[in-house]
């Protein structure tokens, strides 16, 4: 009876496994992205960016993430304010602060991630097109997150810390795009 437990769990775990590693793309993401020195996947790099307002956008949106990625959803509502504050200055932001205050009001993490999908939508073309004077972002992508729709994220790592189900799938997940600082600073 034992046994037969045992290989229903395996099997789950591994359907999980490769539900969450389901796209060839994300395979081949993998393999293109590897590094030589393991240390160096995690290693989070030194951001930079001409202006001031995104540096501390960014460091709040970070707080907040790392709050979801712990599912501490009493440091995400105090992250979420102070991002909401950061980005009532930048104009444009306007959605992503009013998306910023509903997590901050919210108690449960599973509303605050699904805001954070919705977060992500607004800020992350932001940073796509910030003057990055130094270090990556990464755009990363869970495909099983928000029903199967699949979410996104930033971080300045390259390992995954999933915001959407963190230790439930903590590395479910794939860097999809790389934002480089630009040379013509």
């Amino acid at each position: 009876m034992r046994s037969k437990k045992y290989i229903v769990f395996v099997l789950l775990a591994t359907s999980a496994l490769f539900a969450c590693n389901s796209n060839n793309k994300t395979i081949e993401l993998r393999d293109s992205t590897q590094i030589a020195n393991a240390s160096d996947t995690t290693a989070a790099t030194d951001l930079a960016f001409k202006n001031d307002t995104l540096k501390n956008i960014y460091a709040s949106y970070t707080n907040l993430k790392d709050a979801l990625v712990a599912t501490k959803p009493s440091e995400a509502k105090a992250a979420a304010s102070s991002l909401a504050t950061a980005l009532k200055g930048f104009e444009g932001c306007e959605s992503a602060a009013n998306i910023a205050n509903k997590i901050s009001s919210a108690s449960d993490i599973k509303v605050q991630r699904a805001a954070f999908t919705d977060l992500n939508v607004e800020l992350i073309p932001v940073f796509k097109h910030a003057a990055l004077t130094a270090g990556t972002l990464y755009v990363q992508h869970c495909p099983m997150a928000n029903n199967g729709d699949g979410a996104d994220w930033l971080s300045s790592a390259k390992k995954i810390q999933n915001p959407y189900y963190g230790d439930e799938m903590m590395e479910c997940g794939r860097v999809a795009e790389e934002i480089k600082a630009s040379n013509l600073n």
